[in-house]
């Protein structure tokens, strides 16, 4: 691997990790990612922008279950 080359992944790889939020224990998927952008890029192909995930929905609850919301609780009174 040329010096070169491992500094720009080196620095694509962090830039991941920044755009990622820092996230602990990823930088082996971070230096993947960056290595296969800078690969990608050398032989001609557009390289992907890493994204950081979106938080999940919460799912929606099974058809008759009862939620919290719907629970009868006693009046104060």
């Amino acid at each position: 691997m040329t010096d070169n080359r491992q500094e720009r992944i080196r620095r694509r790889a962090h830039a991941i990790w920044e755009q990622a939020g820092r996230p602990d224990g990823a930088h082996q998927q971070h230096w993947d990612q960056a290595a296969a952008e800078i690969d990608g890029g050398e032989s001609g192909t557009k390289a992907k922008t890493a994204r950081p995930k979106a938080p999940a929905r919460p799912k929606a609850p099974a058809a008759g279950k009862v939620t919290s919301s719907k629970i009868a609780r006693p009046r104060k009174g």
